[in-house]
């Protein structure tokens, strides 16, 4: 995109006012800006696509040595190590994102671009009126990425909180499984166990006494054969 302004003619005299008008309205070209956005945000993605490479080719090594048996059933399945680096990807992308949204306010102070903007930097003689060529288009063009970069703000987020609570409810639902296993076992535990009836309590009190009584007859009844 070829950008230029147009000053009055006393700016035109000076050489280099035009320049450094142009610099001081437009640090960078929308293109440009977008392109390197483009760049940051799809690095994020890159780092897991290395990742999947790595766990194939982890994968096919452990095949050669355990004669085909898999380490993975799937290696792109959003699993373990792989699970954390989407995520940090997506952060990372919506940091991105964010960043370059509050750049292009800063630069272009509020998503606005005015017809004419005033300039009195040197080696321009005085303030000097400066008019944007087609600043409609720029705006429009602005607005563009404003709005797509906010929708894939919104996208990072929303699967960043699908994946956290799926998650969570992964965890909540295995740990339930275990309490459920748990409280079967105990179950089956208490039925294969005989109940307490059929236990005969057995007194060491009633035995000693028995045997006291036992040894008193016995002495009776020699008592009474010696007095025959």
């Amino acid at each position: 995109m070829l950008d230029y302004l147009e000053s009055t003619r006393t700016e035109r005299l000076k050489p280099g006012c035009t320049n450094v008008c142009y610099d001081h309205i437009f640090p960078i070209s929308h293109i440009r800006l977008w392109a390197l956005q483009l760049i940051f945000v799809t690095c994020p993605s890159l780092m897991v696509m290395a990742h999947v490479k790595y766990r194939e080719g982890k994968d096919r090594k452990y095949v050669e040595v355990n004669h085909g048996s898999h380490l993975y059933a799937n290696p792109g399945k959003k699993r373990g190590g792989l699970w954390w680096t989407y995520l940090i990807s997506l952060v990372f992308k919506a940091g991105f994102d964010t960043s370059f949204l509050y750049i292009l306010y800063r630069i272009y102070h509020g998503y606005d671009l005015p017809k004419l903007s005033k300039c009195s930097l040197e080696p321009c003689p005085n303030t000097v009126d400066c008019f944007i060529s087609r600043p409609t288009e720029k705006k429009i063009f602005m607005l563009f990425m404003v709005v797509s970069s906010a929708i894939c703000i919104l996208m990072c987020i929303l699967e960043m909180i699908y994946l956290i609570g799926k998650r969570i409810f992964k965890v909540i639902n295995i740990q339930n499984e275990n309490q459920r296993l748990v409280v079967t076992d105990q179950h089956e535990l208490t039925t294969i166990a005989p109940p307490r009836s059929q236990y005969c309590r057995v007194d060491p009190t009633i035995a000693e006494s028995q045997l006291s009584l036992n040894k008193r007859e016995k002495t009776r009844e020699q008592q009474k054969t010696t007095v025959l």
